[in-house]
């Protein structure tokens, strides 16, 4: 390779003490990105206590506010891929979390429901849940937290 950038000689006298992130931090994305990491690096240790990984946590999450939804609802609005949510759904009912009964007006469909155990592991995981967020938001104010949620939402809807 013969371009200009292999031709420029490498000089080694800079030294960076602090990083500059302004740039990324004017992105959404990144933004996003970071305050989902810092939530994520406390929220995956304690759902861990749970034996819970985040989508198990938000796969019992919804069905536990929605029962009876079907598989196709639930990867619609979890955006999984049906294959992924197969293989999920066995080991939640291996555990003895998740039930599957017939659909009431779908026949090819079943409809997914807790079982005790697993209406009483989330009514736990949801409470360690909510402690979590709060720690986590504890810089915002609550209407800050509230205006923050609408607007990812807003996002991500969109």
């Amino acid at each position: 390779m013969n371009s200009t950038a292999d031709a420029l000689p490498i000089i080694a006298t800079a030294v960076v003490e602090s990083v500059d992130t302004s740039y990324l931090e004017t992105l959404v994305g990144y933004n996003a990105r970071m305050a989902a990491l810092t939530a994520i690096g406390q929220f995956v240790p304690r759902m861990a206590g749970y034996g819970l990984r985040i989508v198990d946590f938000s796969i019992l999450s919804v069905i536990h506010h929605n029962p009876g939804i079907t598989s196709r609802q639930l990867c619609d609005v979890l955006n999984l891929l049906p294959p992924n949510l197969v293989g999920k759904i066995d080991a939640l009912e291996k555990r003895g979390l998740v039930r599957r009964h017939p659909h009431p007006l779908d026949g090819r469909a079943l409809g997914l429901y807790l079982t005790e155990g697993g209406n009483e592991l989330m009514a736990q995981a949801e409470i360690t849940a909510s402690e979590l967020e709060t720690e986590v938001a504890s810089a915002l104010t609550a209407s800050e937290r509230k205006t923050l949620i609408r607007l990812l939402q807003k996002i991500y809807r969109a």
